[in-house]
């Protein structure tokens, strides 16, 4: 069993060689194959020479030392002792801190759950009882600060942590091979992301106990720009759960493609309005239809006939009467006489190249059976958060939602309705629909809730705060279908 004490240090001439004599005379008494590695952050002091020496001195530790020629930061040393620990076959893994906050004493205790409880992760947590911390002289800010930003991190990861914010961490290396930690910050808000990484892997991640010291060292960190990049990171985690924004630290486990996309029948959205707007026994040609979870609820519960068209083949779909794989860029929608009720063109025109082109086509063939009805909806680009990144000088494509990366085009509701309309189209009906809440908070009577909230604003300003638009759609008559209905029998 291999174990890698990793030892972060910058600036720690004076404190360095103490941690290592508090280290726990069982440590070295244990079975354990451990290995002491300490990286240099390119010191301003003598660090890297106290380390040499000892290095030289304790030869009872195998140490290893590691220099940076420049700073790379917090983070950065913790990237370089992962993927050490992961090149060397390390078992497990403990982040130590050079300067003597983080108690040595307890390094056999930050590794026992890990070895004996089946965990990844093993937190030690200052905050625990909270009033440790506060007999551990934390500054009384710090301390308001850890309880703040933890409350907020919590409802948004919807873990129960004590605290995200101690440096002091031991890994499973296994857990650590399944995360892009190299895709992290280099500076310290690092220890949220990683956690929030482990989380999306559904690693197991367990607190202890550990006491809080504040002595004599210098801290480079900035309370208040560590406070907003925890938050910011945070944020977008929770917020590209819908869409919004995109991270791939965060999106390593995220499938793309359209088996992907989950059932949206059951809460107000393009589905349920799709599905209300339907007739029973109606005759349906679904373009895009993905998975089908809309399309198979129309079957068992209103007896329609269903025909499915995806860009790709998706396998089983046998409740469908037919489907069939059709590249929308190339290939045309044949329609024939009397053959569908309603056509179903879901948050697909977004991914046309030429939607001019395609919706004129459709356009063109509907024309003669004015009586079919079109529901087409796209995501809504104008959105107020969208509005707020581009603010802020942010623009963010994603694996899901309004900037998903396979959108070709993205659309106003204003020139979402001049598409239609330039096209031989009139528009019967406009929704507004709220994000999809329930795919991602798990929470039905909350996320009803805010369901709730946005279906009230987009009422007030459905421009603004939609996350979507419907539109049901019918074709204008052509002059062959008016010609043929206007004709007079010569024998009357």
């Amino acid at each position: 069993m291999k174990v890698l004490i990793l030892i972060t240090a910058f600036n720690v001439e004076s404190f360095i060689e103490k941690v290592i004599l508090r280290l726990p005379n069982k440590l070295k008494k244990s079975q354990l194959n451990f290995e002491i590695l300490i990286i240099d952050d390119a010191s301003n002091d003598n660090t890297l020479k106290k380390i040499i020496s000892i290095r030289d001195k304790y030869k009872d530790y195998k140490i290893t030392c590691l220099s940076n020629k420049v700073n790379l930061g917090y983070g950065g040393n913790q990237k370089i002792g992962y993927h050490y620990a992961i090149k060397n076959n390390f078992d497990y893994i403990i982040l130590l801190h050079g300067d003597g906050q983080y108690a040595p004493e307890k390094i056999l205790d930050m590794l026992d759950p890990l070895i004996n409880n089946n965990v990844d992760v093993v937190q030690g947590s200052r905050m625990i009882k909270k009033t440790d911390a506060l007999k551990g002289k934390m500054p009384i800010y710090k301390f308001i600060g850890n309880v703040v930003l933890t409350l907020i991190q919590n409802f948004l990861t919807r873990l129960n942590l004590s605290e995200y914010h101690s440096g002091y961490r031991s890994y499973k290396v296994s857990a650590l091979k399944e995360i892009p930690f190299h895709l992290n910050s280099n500076q310290f808000h690092f220890d949220t992301q990683i956690l929030i990484q482990l989380s999306i892997a559904k690693k197991k991640i367990y607190e202890i106990p550990i006491p809080t010291f504040y002595g004599k060292e210098i801290s480079s960190l900035n309370s208040i720009q560590y406070g907003f990049a925890i938050l910011g990171t945070t944020f977008v985690f929770f917020l590209q759960k819908f869409g919004i924004f995109y991270d791939p630290k965060f999106n390593f486990l995220k499938k793309e493609g359209p088996d992907n996309y989950e059932s949206k029948v059951d809460f107000l959205s393009t589905h349920s309005i799709a599905y209300n707007e339907i007739r029973s026994n109606s005759k349906i040609l679904s373009i895009g239809c993905g998975n089908a979870h809309l399309e198979k609820k129309l079957i068992k519960d209103k007896k329609c006939q269903v025909d499915g068209i995806d860009f790709v083949n998706i396998p089983n779909l046998n409740f469908l009467n037919s489907f069939s794989v059709v590249d929308l860029d190339k290939d045309n929608i044949e329609l024939k006489r009397d053959d569908y009720d309603c056509i179903l063109l879901l948050d697909v025109i977004e991914h046309i190249k030429d939607p001019e082109k395609f919706i004129s086509d459709l356009g063109e063939k509907m024309s003669n059976f004015p009586k079919m009805k079109l529901i087409i909806s796209t995501p809504n680009v104008a959105n107020i958060i969208i509005r707020i990144m581009l603010l802020f000088g942010n623009f963010n494509y994603g694996l899901r939602g309004i900037l998903d990366k396979t959108h070709t085009r993205l659309f106003t509701l204003s020139s979402f309705k001049k598409l239609i309309m330039d096209q031989n189209l009139e528009i019967e009906k406009v929704y507004f629909v709220p994000p999809p809440f329930l795919l991602v908070i798990k929470n039905k009577l909350f996320g009803n809730f805010l369901i709730s909230i946005f279906a009230i604003l987009n009422k007030i300003r459905g421009k603004l705060f939609a996350f979507q638009f419907l539109n049901i759609v019918k074709a204008k008559p052509n002059l062959e279908y008016l010609l043929a209905k206007s004709s007079i029998d010569e024998d009357n």
